[in-house]
């Protein structure tokens, strides 16, 4: 019964031998039990998704067996890869906008593992066994719910990786072929891709325990020569946050005044150009305020993939680069990743 938690991955830094390979999609967590007419969608921390995506609650009902509950990965196409952005935008409270969206923007379902079938519960059964039960499963299936293709042969899943990040895919997940299903266990492996990027550091916010730092605001120059910002970085010791805030003081601006993100707070500039601190149904209430900073610090970070103009997860703080102009910093550094058709990953072999 719901709400179920779904099994984790551990970051590794290189692809495990001897398991069974799949890509990692870069979605929405989702846990589908189904009971006849009745669909049930939850997130990843148990809350249901049901109501916002009533286009797959319908597929669902079409291409699952009677009774079972299925792990998986919502996600939206478009142009060819996966948009993270759009499937955001899919998350609204006026029933007339999840209408809308649901016709204008449609979402997938990618399955990837089977908990349940009829009145089985299959959490203690081996990946394997699991895998193949899924696979008899949905052998019918027909988009937009589509079977996760997956290999035993490591060669292919390292070819998975390099290729697949073209169609907006986030790496590979590994997983032991004896590996049970354990709710909320950090169990599995992923391997993410890691870059690294010269951003100027323009502000900060406190960390929410008190007058530390919490994050750093990260930016890069468009060609325009505006300073965009492209996100946060914010793992740090606490030892660190503290000496970071006498560190970055003499670049402390009293006002925003002058600075490039001065008119943060107004809703209609962030039309125009990526700034910190704009408010969502994803933020609520949360005090969005920052520190604004001279921007004339350049430090580099490590990230995983882009999202459009931002990167996609928090950075990873690398080093102070004082041996760089803020002005250098800009998107053509970044690495432009082939394009590859998210098609050719959905038909690939199950």
């Amino acid at each position: 019964m719901p709400p179920v938690k779904p099994m984790l991955a551990k970051s590794v830094a290189k692809i495990p031998p001897g398991m069974q390979y799949e890509a990692k999609w870069d979605g929405f967590r989702a846990i589908v039990h189904r009971d006849g007419d009745e669909v049930e969608i939850g997130s990843r921390t148990g809350k249901s998704l049901t109501r916002y995506f009533p286009e797959l609650v319908s597929a669902l009902k079409e291409n699952l067996p009677p009774r079972c509950v299925v792990d998986g990965e919502i996600v939206v196409v478009h142009g060819r890869r996966l948009d993270f952005d759009r499937l955001t935008e899919r998350i609204h409270p006026a029933a007339s906008r999840v209408k809308l969206l649901a016709e204008t923007t449609p979402a997938s379902f990618v399955a990837f593992d089977l908990l349940a079938l009829g009145d089985e519960a299959l959490l203690d059964t081996p990946l394997g066994e699991r895998r193949a039960a899924l696979t008899r499963a949905l052998s019918t299936a027909r988009p937009p719910v589509h079977l996760a293709p997956a290999t035993t042969d490591p060669a292919l899943a390292r070819e998975w990786f390099e290729r697949f990040e073209g169609a907006g895919l986030d790496g590979v997940v590994a997983k032991p072929l004896d590996l049970p299903y354990r709710p909320d266990a950090r169990i599995m492996f992923k391997i993410k891709h890691e870059r690294t990027a010269d951003v100027v550091v323009a502000g900060f916010r406190f960390h929410k325990s008190g007058p530390i730092i919490g994050s750093l605001l990260l930016g890069l120059y468009d060609e325009q020569g505006a300073l965009q910002h492209v996100g946060v970085c914010a793992a740090f010791p606490m030892k660190r946050r503290a000496e970071l805030v006498e560190e970055l003081e003499p670049l402390r601006m009293p006002d925003p005044a002058g600075h490039p993100w001065a008119a943060w707070a107004e809703e209609s500039a962030h039309e125009s150009a990526r700034l910190p601190g704009a408010q969502s149904r994803w933020t609520g209430k949360k005090d969005l305020s920052w520190v604004p900073l001279r921007p004339e610090r350049v430090c580099e970070v490590k990230y995983d993939h882009m999202e459009g103009d931002r990167f996609r997860h928090t950075a990873q703080f690398g080093r102070w680069r004082p041996d760089r102009e803020p002005e250098s910093c800009t998107y053509a550094q970044l690495e432009e990743v082939v394009g590859y058709d998210l098609g050719e990953v959905l038909g690939s072999p199950g």
